[in-house]
Parts: C-alpha cells; structure tokens; sequence
C-alpha cells in the first residue's frame, strides 16, 4: 500500500469520531523527506472543505507536501480542515502547507477539532512502515474491505514503487463520485509532471468508476513522489516518464477496480 514506497511511514487509530471504538476514523501517510505532489479533486460544482484547504495548501508550496491527514465518519469545514493541518503540522515539525487534508463521511454535520488535537500525538508516534492497513481501515466507510496495492517499475536502471489505498463504496458515479485515493511513489520527478501523470492516470480509472450515480463533494485522489529511488529526475515527457504515468495509471485500476467490486449492494 502507502508504506511500499520508500520513505513513507502511516498509522490509522480511533479519535472518536466514528463512536465504534473498534473502527479506526483518523489516518495519516507521513514522509520524513519533503515530496512533490499532486491532487486531482472531484467535479462537483459544491467542493467541501478539505479540497479547498488542500488546493490552497499544493498552491502556497509550489506543489510540495509531506503529509496527508484523513478522517472518516463526518466532512469538515474549513476552520476545522485548517486547523486539522496545523496540528498536523505542529506535531511532525513541518509547515501547515505541506498537508493534505481530506475527509469522507456525512456533510454538514457539526464538528469539533479537539478529537483530532487529542489523538494527534498518539496518531505521529505511532507512524511505521507497516502502518498502512491501519490507515487504509481508517478511510472506511461503507467499504467491506479496505483497499490497497503497490507495484514495482524499473527507471533509469533504479527500482521505482508506486502504491495506494482507496476507500469508496456508494455515492459512486463517473467523475470520482465519494471516494477517496492516496498514492505514494519514491519516484524523482517534478511536480508539474507528476501533475499530468496523475491527471493522466486518473482519466480511465478513478473517473470511470460508478455505483449509484451521485458526485460527491469531498473526492480526492494525490500522491506524494518522495524521490528515494533516486532515478533520474523526471523532468521531460520521455521514456521514463511514460513508463512511471504506465504504472500509475496501473495502480490507479486495480484500486478502482476494488471499490467497483465493493460497491454498496453491487452483487458481481
């Protein structure tokens, strides 16, 4: 999943949001290293929240983050999205626009920082490589199963991953209707490529799927490039770019293809 890339850690737990201890509701994807990034955000002419803060965020970095920061169960506003990045930020040592903050769950409802300001700390210090299951449950909502895949790609002579989780199971139509999708590669490339790459990607995958014909307001898909796998710095559409937009766009179907498989009521 997210932790097959080299240089990023994550962790999942239960803040509060969600009242079923059991189920985690508060994820987080960090890499130690500052990355390029990219997001591509739903079609819905209502955009929530998180997307606005995020949007903000990649365009105050000039396409750099660090962290992404998700709860399920209930959307925020935008005083609490930004505040959630600050914590975030606070606790990890970096700048509020180097987080990605998203959320998925009902919209309009009331909501507080302060389970989010409480489990912080736990959530940091909890950061490991074999986090991701706990983040990938974190992002469930009607989900049955949590989503996740990574594959391998050989660039300039250098082992490259890119990996993901998803979540989304209804309120699901062309156009990334309520869904959610993190990616994570250790590739080198510039931010505007990895821009396109994932525009690229998302084209006949994440905007192709549908389930029940609604466009939610909160869908998102980034992905953070670590550079770790130190290739040689993508900064042209040539081979090696092809073959990383390839692998993308390969992880990006079999994480759509999941939540097809796994939409509410879908039987086959």
């Amino acid at each position: 999943g997210v932790c097959a890339a080299q240089g990023f850690t994550a962790n999942g737990l239960n803040c509060g949001i969600n009242p079923v201890k059991t189920k985690n509701d508060l994820g987080m994807i960090f890499s130690e290293k500052e990355c390029t990034a990219a997001a591509v955000y739903t079609q819905n002419k209502v955009k929530g929240a998180p997307i606005l803060v995020t949007k903000a965020n990649l365009a105050q970095s000039g396409g750099k983050a660090q962290a992404v920061i998700v709860n399920s169960k209930k959307a925020n506003g935008v005083e609490v999205a930004n505040a959630v990045c600050k914590l975030t930020a606070d606790e990890l040592g970096i700048t509020a626009d180097r987080v990605i903050v998203a959320s998925t769950g009902v919209i309009g409802a009331p909501m507080s920082v302060e389970p989010f300001a409480n489990a912080m700390h736990e959530l940091a210090e909890g950061l490991s490589i074999d986090g991701h299951d706990a983040a990938a449950k974190a992002i469930m909502t009607t989900d049955t199963v949590e989503k996740e895949y990574a594959l391998e790609v050989e660039l300039d002579g250098k082992t490259v991953t890119v990996g993901g989780i998803t979540k989304g199971s209804g309120m699901i139509h062309p156009n990334m209707a309520t869904m959610l999708g993190f990616l994570t590669t250790d590739a080198s490339i510039t931010s505007e490529l990895l821009n396109e790459a994932l525009h690229t990607a998302i084209e006949d995958t994440f905007n192709m799927v549908s389930v029940d014909g609604d466009t939610s307001t909160n869908d998102m898909v980034s992905v953070m490039a670590s550079g770790l796998a130190e290739n040689q710095t993508i900064t042209e559409k040539n081979h090696d770019y092809e073959l990383f937009t390839k692998a993308l766009t390969e992880v990006c179907a079999v994480l759509s293809r999941k939540i097809a498989k796994d939409g509410e009521g879908a039987t086959r």
